[in-house]
C-alpha cells in the first residue's frame, strides 16, 4: 500500500481492500459547486509531486462560458492541486475501483487561492476561530427524482413509481410515497455507506418525487464536503433507475421548491459550550446577536444562496418558501426559525438557502451574516409570533438585485473576500445576461399575437 493510502479515512481503506485501485479522480469544487479536475490511474497519482489545473475554471459560468476576469489579465497560470487525503472516498458507481479525492488550491507562490469556494469557506470558519468560537452546521438537502428528460423545451415531470403511476404531489412524510422509488433510496444509502457518510433520515417532501435528506450536524467545511459528494452519488443512484435527480431550486411548475436549510450553532473553542445558552439554559446576548447579522446582512448573501434566475422561482408566497427575515421559535413560516432544542442543541435554521446553491459557498454566506451579527453586538428585531410567510421584508427577489447587494455590502466583502466577490459578480453578471437573451415560452404564447 502506497504511503498516501494510510492517510485516507477508514471507509475508502475497506472500500478497496483486497481489490485493486485501479483510478484517482483529483477534484477541485468550482463556482458552481461543479466537481472540476482531472481522473489518472492510481499509480500515476501515488508517483506524481504536483497537480495543475488553470486558474481560469473559477471563471466559467454554468453554461460554459467564460466570464471576464475583474483583475483584467486573463494568462490562465496554472494553480497547485493540494490533495486533501482527510476527503478520500469511494465512487462505488463506477466499473472500475475508483476514489475521489477533494483538492485545495494554492498559486505558485503557495497562497490560498481567494476565489476557491471551499478556500472561501474557511476562510469564515478562521474568522470564527480568531475569535475562540467553532461553527457548527447542520445541513437539509431537498431534491426532486424527475422522469428522464432529454429536451429542454418539455416541462419536467414526475418519476414513473414501481406502482406504474407517477409520484404524487401533496404527500409529504408519506413513507408509502418514498417506496414508490425506494430502488433509488436503496442505492442512495449503499453509496453513502461505502463513501463514510452519515445519514441522519430521508423523508418525503411536499413535491411529486421530492425528497430530503438530513446530515448530523458537525464543522462547516466538512459538511460542505459531503454535500458536495451527496449530490453527485444522489445524480448516479437515480440514473440507475432510469431517472433523473435535479438540485435546481424549482424544476416543476406549480410544486414547491428544493431548500437546503441551514442549522447555526456556534461553540467556544475554550470550553466546548454552546454560546447561545448560558449556564442556566436560557438564550444569550450571543444567540440575538446572531439572529440580527442575519436579519442585516442577508440581503448582500442572497446571490450566493440563490446564484440563478431559478432560484427566485421558489422565493413564492404559499409555496413552503419564507421570504422574508422574520425569525421566531419553531415557526416555519419565518425564514429564521428556533427549533425545539434542549440548551446545548439550541440553534438558528436559515429556510433561505436553495438547494440549487455550492454548498460551501452557501455555508460560507449564511455563517458570515451571523459572523458579523456576533462582533458587531445588535438585537434583532422582536419575535415574530404569527404567519410570516406575507412579510415584507426587503429581501431581493431577482438574481440582478441580489448581485447588486453583495456588490455594495462593504462589510460582506471583508468577510467573503473583495476578490472572490468581484469574481462571483463577474459569473453570475454573464450568467444573467446569457439568460436574458433567450425567449421563453410564456412569452410568445402571451405577447407574440396580444401586444
Amino acid at each position: 500500500m502506497s504511503d498516501w493510502l494510510t492517510n485516507i479515512p477508514a471507509a475508502a481503506r475497506h472500500y478497496i481492500e483486497g481489490r485493486r485501485l485501479d483510478e484517482i479522480e483529483c477534484i477541485v469544487p468550482d463556482i458552481a459547486g461543479v466537481a472540476r479536475g482531472k481522473a489518472m490511474p492510481a499509480s500515476k497519482f501515488a508517483r506524481q509531486q504536483s497537480f495543475y489545473l488553470p486558474n481560469s475554471i473559477f471563471l466559467q459560468t454554468i453554461t460554459g462560458e467564460w466570464a471576464d476576469n475583474p483583475s483584467g489579465a486573463f494568462t490562465e497560470p496554472d494553480m497547485v492541486l493540494i490533495p486533501d487525503y482527510e476527503t478520500t472516498t469511494a465512487a462505488p458507481w463506477t466499473a472500475d475501483v475508483t476514489l475521489q479525492v477533494i483538492h485545495d488550491v494554492c498559486d505558485q507562490q503557495g497562497r490560498a487561492v481567494p476565489v476557491a469556494p471551499r478556500n472561501v469557506l474557511k476562510r469564515v470558519v478562521e474568522l470564527y476561530a480568531e475569535r475562540g468560537w467553532r461553527p457548527i452546521v447542520a445541513p437539509e438537502m431537498e431534491f426532486f427524482l424527475v422522469a428522464r428528460n432529454i429536451d429542454p423545451n418539455q416541462p419536467i415531470q414526475p418519476p414513473m413509481g414501481r406502482s406504474g403511476r407517477r409520484a404524487a404531489a401533496k404527500q409529504a412524510y408519506s413513507l408509502s410515497a418514498v417506496d414508490e422509488y425506494g430502488k433509488v433510496i436503496d442505492d442512495i444509502y449503499d453509496f453513502a455507506e461505502a463513501q463514510g457518510f452519515e445519514i441522519d433520515g430521508i423523508l418525503q417532501e411536499g413535491g411529486a418525487g421530492q425528497v430530503e435528506i438530513n446530515l448530523a450536524h458537525g464543522d462547516p467545511v466538512h459538511l460542505a464536503d459531503q454535500i458536495f459528494y451527496f449530490k453527485r452519488l444522489i445524480r448516479e443512484a437515480a440514473l440507475r433507475h432510469d431517472c433523473f435527480a435535479t438540485f435546481m431550486a424549482k424544476p416543476i411548475e406549480g410544486e414547491p421548491g428544493s431548500a437546503m436549510h441551514i442549522h447555526h450553532s456556534v461553540v467556544s473553542t475554550q470550553t466546548g459550550d454552546n454560546i447561545f445558552s448560558d449556564p442556566e439554559g436560557r438564550e444569550t446576548p450571543a444567540f440575538l446577536h446572531f439572529i440580527a447579522g442575519m436579519q442585516r446582512h442577508l440581503p448582500a448573501a442572497v446571490a450566493l444562496l440563490a446564484p440563478y434566475v431559478n432560484s427566485y422561482r421558489r422565493y413564492v408566497p404559499d409555496f413552503a418558501a419564507p421570504i422574508n427575515l422574520e425569525w421566531g421559535r419553531d415557526n416555519r413560516t419565518t425564514g429564521l426559525r428556533v427549533p425545539i432544542s434542549d440548551p446545548a442543541g439550541r440553534r438558528v435554521e436559515n429556510r433561505l438557502a436553495g438547494m440549487d446553491c455550492n454548498p460551501y459557498l452557501g455555508l460560507a454566506a449564511s455563517l458570515a451574516t451571523g459572523y458579523l451579527g456576533l462582533i458587531q453586538g445588535e438585537n434583532p428585531r422582536a419575535e415574530c409570533l404569527g404567519d410570516a410567510y406575507m412579510a415584507e421584508d426587503g429581501l431581493p427577489l431577482n438574481l440582478g438585485d441580489a448581485l447588486d447587494e453583495m456588490a455594495e455590502s462593504e462589510p460582506m466583502g471583508e468577510v467573503l473576500g473583495a476578490e472572490f466577490v468581484a469574481v462571483y459578480e463577474a459569473v453570475k453578471r454573464n450568467e444573467y445576461k446569457e439568460f436574458l437573451q433567450v425567449i421563453s415560452p410564456w412569452e410568445r404564447e402571451h405577447l407574440l399575437l396580444n401586444v
